[in-house]
């Protein structure tokens, strides 16, 4: 029996259709790893295609940014569609996007080409997650009982754990085929997504109160967050009193979009929701946090790896590989447990132990203390990333799972968009050791603060508690409450 089937296995028998659908779990776990993977393979592809297109780091960097701001954008967007039209429509056309941005990158000649390629495979991968919680929460309103945690470790490990393995990906890649590569791989994983999508997702019905694109959705407020996004990242990419006018920009737009997003009849972000729910936005504030730490290692070290200790993109992603492999593993023993406290300090300790071996990194650091250092990334990884998605699922107003879910997503971006930058800051000509140890000494103090928000919220002990322990892990819903762990189906108590 393979992990992956003993991670989904009910606790006991029990009638056919009152399981989880295990037909969905392939479609849902292979359209949300395409995001990602994508986020992450380019990381050892950058110095590549700046040698082979003659583009220094400073053009190459928006190969990073072009994805993070697509995705930040488009998730709520896409989670918010998925919620009014079901998600087998959204999936659909979405993986269909992400085999054209693989053609597209795998043909392009320019840089420019390139961030066009990253733009579409970000909106075209902005279905998958969204569409895999709405499902997981229809499942358990149609059987009445709570979706398997397996299957949300699934989901954990597929949509985020599952980012480490991309330079390691990319690396085996670039040896291959070249850079070119790393674009192409999604044209048979999209022809998957669709195959699998067409045959196993379900039809749904859109909402009866649907009016059109432009009375379900809020552009105006999509226009002002794309403004705020754009304009903020332009300034931490260049951060000059020259530029200042940008962060002008950005505070007029964040102004202008808490205005709009209160009087909207369907906000893109409804601030009314979130300023009543604060253990949900503590949630997205960790999520923030771990992004930031996780993606300015993942590509601050990586090139390090390359540039600073002189390896090969090959071997820069082996060494990598052990985080990946620790991070499945941690999520997938500690994924039956719906406690998520735990989870969180200890994986808040890791990060703070990981910014710290940054310090002690040299150009002849051996290779068995590089491999050493992954594998304590491994454990946030892995830790992370599952209690917070859990204590977003618990926490989201059910009507608006697709939506919260891809909200939930675009703070974990806004840490990616925060990390980029940051790399950008630190290892702007080079990534040499100097570079490393000004990069960690950014990150120490973002893990301290992930530490203390994690310590502060009393909200965390009442989901996954004792009762929850005792009970069959995989079902039996506990009592709802504010900000309690609750049956997915069920709505939150006034």
């Amino acid at each position: 029996m393979t992990w992956l089937t003993r991670l989904t296995r009910p606790g006991r028998s029990i009638p056919t259709d009152d399981t989880f659908d295990r037909k969905l779990i392939a479609p849902m776990i292979l359209g949300s790893i395409l995001n990602p993977v994508n986020s992450s393979m380019i990381a050892v592809a950058l110095i590549p295609i700046g040698i082979d297109l003659g583009a220094p780091p400073s053009e190459t960097a928006w190969l990073v940014s072009a994805l993070y701001l697509a995705t930040a954008i488009g998730q709520p967007v896409v989670g918010r569609l998925v919620d009014i039209y079901g998600p087998r429509r959204l999936y659909l056309a979405g993986t269909a996007l992400v085999g054209i941005a693989g053609i597209l990158g795998a043909l392009a000649v320019s840089v420019g080409a390139l961030v066009v390629a990253r733009v579409l495979l970000g909106f075209g991968t902005c279905a998958g997650y969204p569409a895999a919680m709405y499902l997981i929460r229809s499942e358990a309103t149609r059987t009445g009982r709570d979706s398997p945690n397996g299957v949300l470790t699934l989901l954990v490990i597929a949509s985020q754990t599952i980012a480490v393995v991309g330079p390691s990906l990319g690396g085996l890649l670039i040896g291959l085929g070249g850079w070119r590569a790393t674009f192409t791989v999604n044209v048979p994983l999209a022809l998957a997504c669709l195959v699998l999508g067409a045959l196993r997702l379900p039809r749904t019905r859109a909402s009866a109160r649907t009016t059109g694109l432009a009375g379900t959705v809020d552009l105006a407020g999509i226009a002002l967050f794309a403004a705020m996004l754009v304009s903020l990242l332009l300034f931490l990419t260049t951060p000059q009193l020259s530029h200042a006018y940008l962060l002008a920009i950005t505070v007029a737009a964040a102004a202008g979009l808490g205005w709009w997003e209160l009087r909207a009849a369907t906000p893109f972000i409804d601030l009314r929701v979130l300023g009543g729910n604060l253990p949900l936005l503590a949630t997205y504030t960790r999520t923030l946090l771990t992004a930031v730490v996780a993606y300015a290692f993942l590509y601050g070290y990586t090139q390090w790896l390359e540039q600073g200790r002189g390896l090969t993109p090959t071997v820069a992603g082996l060494v990598l590989i052990p985080m990946f492999a620790i991070g499945v593993v941690v999520s997938a023993v500690t994924g039956r447990r719906t406690e998520v406290r735990g989870k969180l300090v200890v994986g808040a300790v890791a990060q703070v132990v990981a910014c710290g071996g940054l310090l002690l990194l040299g150009p002849g650091t051996g290779i068995w203390w590089l491999v050493g250092l992954a594998l304590i990334l491994g454990i946030p990884q892995g830790l992370n990333n599952l209690a917070n998605q859990n204590a977003m699922y618990h926490q989201a107003d059910p009507t608006r799972t697709g939506s919260s879910a891809g909200l939930y997503r675009t703070f974990f971006y806004l840490g990616a968009i925060s990390a980029a930058a940051a790399n950008g800051a630190f290892l702007a000509d080079r990534a040499d050791t100097a570079g490393l140890h000004h990069l960690a000494l950014f990150l120490g103090p973002c893990a301290l603060l992930f530490l203390a928000v994690t310590l502060a919220d009393r909200s965390l002990r009442r989901i996954g508690g004792s009762k929850d322990a005792e009970a069959p892990a995989d079902h039996d819903p506990v009592p709802a409450g504010p900000c309690t762990s609750r049956s997915p189906g069920q709505a939150p108590r006034p």
